[in-house]
């Protein structure tokens, strides 16, 4: 038996990355799991993989910026599983990489709009299920960057930011429902997403890649990036009942890069 057995769980951009690691922990560990993203190719691919190691996958194209979409996603999942026990509301993007008085009003609005608008939009639907179950576990990914400052990465800092208040405020209004709220904030992250984000930096800052990269890990106390698994055993165990005493939490995942 596994912690997650006979649960429904959700989780947006789940066809990659650290999503992709939340979904196949998910499933693993008993989930029936729905896999949220854009791109319908990718999403079938990654669900064939979590069904040939054994879990139960549906995927469900989604733009969690797209307030019809994510409704749309919602009446799928639950149509198809049934009420969700665990919603991880992971999709997001890293934003443009400039001073802030260089941004354009669209690449703002663009970051705020996936980072933070589409945590409300991926929740907001499958909330009212849970209150009549009596239960339910909702996780946002927000990031070290929600915690700490970061150049060049205002609209990113600020929709992360934005995660953990909308994260603590949700958790006193779903509390007396039996229904826990918490975010995750991993630090710097392993991954082709680290890799076009370290680049970015590099070139933003006319420094070397080597040189961007150890920005990311050389303060962290264990020294490296932290792992997409990692981060997915984090979301496990908020939605386990281990988890079920954790509400309103932001909980990091960043080798000891942030420990507040």
């Amino acid at each position: 038996m596994g912690l997650l057995t006979g649960r429904v769980a959700v989780v947006t951009g789940g066809n990659q990355g650290i999503g992709l690691a939340i979904a196949r922990a998910m499933a693993a560990d008993g989930a029936a799991v729905a896999i949220c993203a854009r791109t319908e190719s990718s999403l079938d691919e990654a669900a064939a993989g979590i069904r040939a190691a054994g879990g139960e996958c549906v995927p469900v194209v989604c733009d969690v910026a797209d307030p019809e979409s994510a409704d749309a996603m919602a009446k799928t999942v639950v149509t198809t599983l049934g009420v969700p026990n665990v919603v991880v509301a992971n999709a997001g993007i890293a934003g443009a990489i400039r001073p802030m008085h260089e941004l354009t009003y669209d690449e703002w609005r663009e970051c705020l709009a996936i980072d933070l608008d589409g945590v409300y939009l991926t929740f907001r639907r499958l909330i009212p299920g849970m209150i009549e179950r009596g239960s339910g576990s909702l996780i946002a990914l927000s990031s070290m960057t929600g915690k700490r400052p970061l150049p060049d990465r205002t609209p990113y800092g600020a929709a992360k930011m934005g995660v953990i208040g909308l994260v603590r405020s949700l958790a006193l209004e779903l509390g007396p429902h039996g229904i826990t709220v918490n975010s995750v904030c991993p630090g710097a992250v392993a991954g082709a997403r680290l890799d076009r984000v370290v680049a970015q930096q590099a070139e933003a800052l006319g420094i070397s890649v080597e040189e961007s990269l150890r920005r990311f890990s050389d303060p962290a106390a264990l020294k490296r990036p932290t792992s997409p698994d990692e981060v997915a055993a984090a979301c496990v165990f908020l939605a386990s009942d281990g988890g079920s005493g954790v509400t309103g939490e932001d909980m990091n995942v960043s080798a000891g890069l942030v420990m507040y």
